[in-house]
């Protein structure tokens, strides 16, 4: 392919292209996206973080009846985390108030929190999913012995050369970099991580590691793929280019705001989830900017937040919901994922020929 880290990088994963689409978790990731995404040559990729086991299964199935191209498929490292207590008092009042806007009456406020991390991963060695991520931490080496011993190429999520680095000592085959202008989570895991920019993260991160790094936040369109390739990236990975594609699972509501995002429309919350994600301000957003100090970590307030978003997106009230997205949404286009992965391609081609950069 156009370098030769990314043609290297595509040989061994069987694909034509070095992009990934983005393992958005919640909805966003149907069995038609990832499908599609793979059948142009690209890497369709699952978010399974909040998905039951069994219904993870059945995606992949159901993808597989679609394409027999490979695919991936991501999972969240919770297993260790400590449940923070319940919101205080303001938190509470403000997540009440938001409820009874929304006519939501059994909001539960202390509900219990489990990983299914152990079961997500007996699922894909059964399966013998051909790419597997993990977020939020790093797998153990008896996880990630046993997803190799299946057939299953390993990746990790990082937010720094740190974090990077802890990855690759962890036996992971590849690594994806995730800039501060990405959308949604982030898979920062060691403590106190500062903020970094993708285009300052994928040079220093290369120069740190062996394994091939994938770049992630910010990138939309062709002018982001070769300038992510240029700097040493193998591939890039892309969220919420993908996010308002027609076989996209996000809303109507959702892939609207996005169409209709600036450049200064996003910010980083806890608001809905408790961990810093990014996506646009909202009513929701705005009533927790004064309380950020006081909400519960993640897991739980996402975890009592789920029946709010839940009635928002029912009501299509997006002033309540979690509108994930990255920093260049104003690029995003509404098509068939199949054609945007065709325009990618020929504007990446385009732009590298402009600049002359040889491709092989």
């Amino acid at each position: 392919m156009w370098t030769k880290s990314s043609r290297k990088f595509c040989e061994t994963l069987g694909l034509s292209y070095p992009i990934i689409q983005a393992p958005m978790a919640g909805g966003p990731t149907t069995p038609a996206l990832v499908s599609a995404v793979s059948e142009a040559g690209g890497l369709g990729f699952v978010g399974a973080g909040y998905m039951k086991p069994d219904a993870l299964r059945e995606t992949i199935t159901e993808i597989r009846r679609a394409t027999d191209k490979p695919f991936g498929v991501n999972v969240f490292v919770l297993d260790d985390a400590t449940l923070p207590q319940g919101p205080a008092s303001s938190v509470r009042r403000a997540l009440l108030d938001i409820a009874e806007d929304l006519s939501v009456s059994d909001l539960n406020l202390e509900p219990s929190v489990s990983s299914n991390l152990d079961a997500h991963l007996d699922v894909l060695i059964e399966q013998r999913v051909p790419v597997v991520s993990c977020t939020f931490g790093v797998l153990t080496a008896d996880r990630i012995s046993a997803l190799r011993a299946g057939g299953s190429v390993v990746v990790g999520t990082a937010t720094t050369s740190e974090e990077a680095k802890a990855l690759e000592e962890a036996r992971c085959d590849a690594i994806v970099l995730q800039g501060f202008e990405a959308g949604g989570h982030r898979g920062a895991f060691l403590a106190n991580q500062p903020d970094v920019g993708l285009f300052a993260l994928v040079p220093q991160t290369c120069d740190r590691v062996s394994v091939p790094v994938i770049a992630s936040g910010g990138i939309m369109d062709g002018r982001g793929i070769a300038a992510a390739l240029s700097l040493g990236a193998a591939a890039v990975q892309m969220g919420t280019a993908f996010l308002t594609v027609d076989e996209s699972g996000a809303s109507p509501v959702w892939k609207q705001e996005v169409r209709n995002a600036s450049d200064v429309s996003t910010v980083l919350t806890k608001a809905f989830s408790g961990k810093r994600a990014r996506g646009k301000r909202n009513e929701f957003v705005r009533r927790f900017e004064a309380l950020e100090d006081e909400i519960p970590a993640y897991p739980l307030q996402n975890r009592i937040t789920t029946t709010l978003r839940a009635a928002a997106k029912a009501q299509g009230r997006g002033e309540y919901m979690s509108l994930w997205a990255g920093q260049a949404a104003a690029l995003s286009r509404t098509v068939p994922a199949a054609e945007l992965m065709t325009a990618l391609v020929d504007e990446t081609e385009h732009v590298l020929d402009a600049f002359e950069v040889p491709r092989s």
